[in-house]
């Protein structure tokens, strides 16, 4: 196992974790050998047991770890740093000074991060109206200080003076930091509030808001609940996985049933699932594969981003006019855990990573993240505005998107929007841009076409 301070660079948002495999399950059923409260008598969806082991009030995650974001006392001086060797160990003594779970980007490059982000709205928003933010998952608060204060510092005053800020926070004791952080600006905070609520919920929002505004999600997608789907073989047609309680025993089984589920049903939709196994049905070729299938049967698992697809399709019916952004990793190397966009599970205690090898193992002490598949995501982001299926009925080959979209990886978004030169050191390394090639920044805005 490599050691925390050789893990940092690649991975400071995956709360310095190591890699973690688990064997392939096959059969009816796979076991994990210990009882848990996050699955009762009654079946339970695997998004569901997500859900309950990272946000659950009293037993999840992010509510038994009192902080586990890291907040700095003051922004690092990239430019004092001899470079990459002096970098890590101020890395590793900030980790160690602190002992929380991690330091998200818009933290430790505070406040240029943040800077890029508003920079990026300002270029992008018509600023004749007043400018509305959404946050979903602030944090410690330090993204909306920042953003607030470039506005404040660089925008017309009405923009500052009209603009409202608002975060969407899950967590009481995270929303009670934001106002702190962003309260040490006076002036902010008449125009900056907290929401605390479930962003996925749909009561929360109230009433749709026709008003042009932009969505922040940081570090978000990763932790949003995900369903499994599997097939006993290259041919067969995928099941979702339900979580039961054996009565008899200490033991959860994992439980497959024909798909169902809405959201399921959804998701597989966008990705194509249904056509690709009905395009198998009709192919000659396939019949011979379900023989060779049969004979030499591979089981499949697939990772469904049901709770992206959920949190997107309430957006986009709150704000049918929101500007998205989003950042979040594309790829987390070396998984063994089975399936696509398969997650990784750790859990950090007296400065020690583990990795468990199966995700049955998260019982409240352990963060679960999933790489985000960005081609996936605009997909369900096109699906939620309503332009797939207008599309897919219309049948016409003059369809508008209803969405204009771009992916960016973080160096080339922050060339283009931020300022690269303060996070480089003496030698011209540069953590944010040299270490974080695995994490991309999605924006999304609305077109003028209604069709």
């Amino acid at each position: 196992m490599a050691s925390v301070s050789s893990r940092i660079p690649l991975r400071i948002v995956l709360r310095a974790s190591t890699y973690i495999g688990r064997k392939q399950l096959q059969g009816a059923t796979s076991l994990a050998f210990y009882s848990t409260s996050f699955v009762g008598d009654d079946p339970v969806l695997v998004r569901d047991f997500i859900r309950s082991a990272l946000y659950d009030p009293e037993n999840g995650y992010f509510s038994k770890l009192a902080g586990p974001v890291g907040v700095l006392d003051k922004s690092i001086r990239f430019n004092q740093l001899q470079g990459r060797v002096a970098y890590m160990q101020l890395l590793d003594k900030l980790y160690k000074q602190h002992d929380i779970a991690w330091f998200t980007p818009v933290e430790l490059f505070k406040p240029w991060y943040a800077h890029g982000i508003a920079e990026s709205i300002m270029r992008t928003a018509d600023l004749s109206i007043p400018l509305k933010i959404y946050e979903i998952g602030g944090g410690s608060g330090t993204c909306a200080k920042c953003i607030m204060d470039y506005i404040m510092l660089n925008a017309p005053p009405r923009v500052y003076n009209n603009m409202i800020y608002t975060s969407v926070e899950i967590s009481p004791s995270l929303a009670e930091k934001q106002l702190e952080t962003v309260g040490e600006v006076q002036s902010h905070f008449s125009r900056f509030k907290v929401d605390c609520r479930d962003a996925t919920d749909k009561n929360g929002w109230g009433h749709v808001n026709s008003h042009p505004c932009w969505v922040i999600m940081l570090e978000v997608l990763d932790n949003l609940p995900h369903d499994l789907v599997f097939s006993p073989n290259q041919s067969s047609p995928w099941m979702e996985v339900w979580l039961k309680q054996n009565h008899d025993s200490l033991q959860i089984s994992e439980v497959y049933k024909a798909i169902q589920d809405p959201l399921i049903s959804k998701c597989a939709k966008i990705i194509g699932m249904d056509e690709d196994q009905a395009v198998k049905r009709r192919s000659l070729v396939a019949t011979g594969k379900q023989i060779w299938s049969k004979a030499f049967p591979k089981p499949r698992r697939s990772w469904m981003p049901t709770g992206c697809l959920q949190l997107l399709e309430v957006l986009h019916w709150a704000l049918p006019k929101m500007s998205l952004i989003a950042s979040d990793f594309s790829y987390l190397p070396d998984i063994t855990v089975s399936g696509d966009r398969a997650p990784l599970v750790s859990t950090k205690k007296s400065g020690r990573t583990k990795d468990h090898s199966n995700y049955l193992d998260a019982k409240g002490d352990a963060d679960i993240f999933f790489p985000t598949d960005f081609w996936l995501l605009e997909k369900i982001d096109h699906y939620c505005s309503g332009w797939s299926n207008e599309h897919r009925e219309s049948r016409s080959s003059k369809a508008v998107k209803k969405r204009r979209t771009i992916t960016l990886d973080t160096a080339a978004f922050m060339e283009e929007f931020g300022l690269p030169t303060k996070t480089r050191t003496k030698s011209g390394y540069n953590p944010l841009l040299d270490d974080f090639k695995n994490t991309k920044f999605y924006l999304s805005v609305p077109t003028h076409h209604t069709s």
